[in-house]
């Protein structure tokens, strides 16, 4: 037997400081530990490992079942011997006899040092990761502590883990100096490069803007106005379309503010990054219309079963439709859910004449080689 009560004592202060349930530990333990019987004293042997908290024990047993005639020693016994240990016993029972060796302490202690942590780090993630997702996609502040070369860790208020801000979640040309406060959102929890659990924050997401727009318009917190769908390619354009079920609320002018104060504020926590406020519409037509801003639109055709449209815009106009590398119709289109191709008037008209001329010559085509059957026949 190995008296081991210091160590259910550190299990018992384990529970009271991490508030992970003792047994938790337990049936974790007692599996390693089998494992690590087996590994070191025989693999065939059947034997299992079982702690008492109560008294403080780890104990190894033995089991074999009674059969007739004994096929393997290792796990079976017969019933003559059997008898002779207890003399209720039958075919089929099984027999567990405490094996305990005298040098399994320091086995024990290894295999039980190196599960406790395992599963301390996978029970404050799994702690950690229930209490961020209680909070949902939130804004939260954070103070940049160090950085290397990929990535700044920063300190998150109300959370007991470090943050990670990678390259990628970093918008465009954005620098930050040791002890900046900055503002981000939760991505998830992953196990750290050293152990424990870490936060992945970012800046560049959608969500992001729209959490910066909800400390500055309380229509959008209080439910007046509702953010219908949100596209952003960071550090260039963001696009946000937004709606209210009353006639008498502005969706868009209440997201601008006053002399643009509201969208000014956000767009300056983004570094200048461009936003779209758009107002959303159940008409298709309207909504396509919308999202292209700022570009004007002239008119726009769908395809409704392939969710495709054709958008026409002003020839002078055709540029900033399409946006620098397609980013403006691209981020509409992800906006609407609709593929968009945008077309300029003249390229429009010209596409239109090219197909009245190819229609006119099939035509011609058509009439020519009905001509040419006819006096065959005739022939």
């Amino acid at each position: 037997m190995i008296n081991s009560k210091d160590f259910f004592l550190a299990l018992d202060q384990l529970e009271k400081e991490k508030k992970i349930n003792k047994e938790f530990f337990v049936s974790a333990l007692e599996s390693a530990l089998t494992s690590a019987y087996k590994k070191n004293f025989g693999e065939a042997r059947s034997a299992t490992v079982k702690l008492n908290p109560e008294k403080g024990t780890i104990k190894v047993y033995a089991y074999k079942t009674v059969v007739e005639e004994v096929e393997d020693p290792d796990k079976q016994v017969s019933l003559e011997e059997a008898k002779q240990i207890k003399n209720s016993y039958k075919i089929g029972d099984m027999i567990m006899e405490e094996v305990t060796p005298k040098s399994f302490g320091r086995i024990a202690a290894q295999t039980a040092k190196q599960v406790v942590m395992q599963r301390l780090r996978e029970a404050e993630r799994d702690n950690l990761t229930a209490e961020l997702d209680s909070k949902g996609d939130q804004l939260t502040t954070a103070i940049v502590r160090r950085r290397d070369e990929n990535n700044y860790y920063v300190e998150l208020s109300g959370v007991e883990a470090q943050g990670v801000l990678s390259e990628k979640d970093v918008i465009p040309n954005e620098k930050f100096e040791i002890g900046d406060r900055i503002k981000v959102i939760i991505k998830r929890v992953r196990e750290g490069s050293f152990g424990g659990a870490e936060v992945q924050v970012t800046r560049t997401s959608p969500s992001f803007v729209k959490k910066l727009f909800e400390i500055e318009v309380p229509e959008l917190t209080n439910g007046e106005v509702e953010v219908k769908s949100i596209s952003r390619e960071a550090g260039n354009r963001t696009k946000m379309a937004v709606f209210s079920a009353d006639p008498n609320v502005d969706p868009v002018g209440a997201c601008v503010g006053a002399r643009g104060a509201r969208i000014n504020a956000v767009i300056e926590e983004i570094n200048g990054e461009k936003i779209d406020v758009v107002r959303y519409s159940d008409d298709v037509f309207e909504y396509i219309a919308s999202a292209l801003s700022p570009a004007e639109v002239v008119s726009v055709e769908i395809n409704q079963d392939a969710k495709t449209s054709r958008v026409i815009v002003p020839d002078d106009k055709l540029s900033l439709a399409i946006g620098k590398e397609g980013c403006n119709v691209r981020l509409a289109a992800r906006l609407t859910g609709w593929k968009i191709d945008v077309k300029s008037e003249s390229t429009s008209v010209k596409e239109e004449q090219e197909k009245q001329v190819q229609e006119i010559s099939s035509s011609i085509d058509e009439n020519a080689e009905s001509d040419l059957f006819e006096e065959l026949e005739s022939v």
